[in-house]
């Protein structure tokens, strides 16, 4: 029997309060979606670069609705709990954030990602205060849902060229003072970097793989005080990353050595039902 979004999100919440570290890593489309739940993995969340490339445009150019027509074709493919890059909440106000947890839940999702990213290359951060509003209003919609959205607020300055880690804390504090469950600072560059940002807030915090400037494993993150694990846009890399180097052998040396390292079919078919769960 398929979970209910009610279980899933209160499945979600637990993973977030159990114990160590988990991975959450980043599916594209439904198929790759129900692969890494067949795996194993107790959650996943969507993203946002892996989606638009798969569609064929660059990271930010998909839209709101695209994106939750990608989260409603997801959502119900796996029986496990699914958040999403959400952005920078697909608008400029406040407001703007609150609808977009709220279509975003009507989707499928019981968890998501505000950024504070302005979507202006020449000024891309907004105010600390501008920000907080935002993660307040969309703090506000999801407690108005009948379970729990575990909402993600992301403060993107790393990002940006602006590697302030003074400022990094402030923001997250006002993030989590405006209501986010999860923090989340992409970018940050050392184990140095992360510990300070842990010891300064009272979430649970999200990490894109490891500090940026060095190649940890999940227990070692785990250990620098990390709650989740989240892959970004790499997993849709990995799999473009095969695709053109399959391609350029067949162009330029007119061969298939890449068909020996494929995985059977009946092995991703059995994955593929294995991530139905049900």
């Amino acid at each position: 029997m398929s979970k209910t979004q009610a279980e899933k999100a209160a499945a979600f919440e637990a993973l977030h309060t159990a114990p160590g570290v988990f991975v959450i890593p980043n599916p594209w489309d439904p198929g790759s979606a129900r692969l890494l739940a067949g795996l194993g993995f107790k959650a996943l969340t969507t993203t946002s670069a892996g989606y638009a490339r798969s569609i064929g445009f660059p990271d930010y150019n998909a839209g709101r609705a695209h994106v939750m027509d990608h989260i409603r074709a997801m959502a119900p493919m796996i029986d496990i709990p699914l958040a999403a890059d959400l952005e920078d909440g697909f608008g400029l106000k406040p407001e703007d954030c609150a609808e977009t947890i709220r279509q975003g839940a009507e989707a499928g999702l019981v968890g998501g990602s505000i950024e504070d990213f302005t979507g202006d290359r020449s000024n891309p951060i907004h105010s600390i205060e501008a920000a907080a509003d935002r993660i307040r209003a969309a703090s506000e919609a999801a407690k108005k849902l009948p379970f729990k959205f575990m909402l993600c607020a992301r403060a993107e300055n790393f990002l940006h060229n602006r590697a302030d880690l003074g400022d990094t804390i402030k923001r997250l504090q006002a993030y989590q003072e405006a209501g986010a469950d999860v923090l989340f600072a992409p970018g940050l560059n050392t184990s140095e970097d992360v510990r300070t940002v842990i010891a300064e807030i009272d979430r649970p915090f999200n990490i894109v793989r490891g500090p940026r400037k060095e190649q940890l494993t999940v227990a070692q993150v785990g250990a620098l005080g990390v709650k989740r694990i989240s892959t970004g846009g790499m997993m849709h890399a990995v799999a473009a990353s095969a695709m053109i180097a399959a391609g350029k052998e067949m162009l330029e040396q007119g061969t298939f050595e890449f068909t020996k390292s494929m995985p059977f079919a009946a092995e991703i078919d059995a994955l593929l039902g294995k991530g139905a769960g049900g």
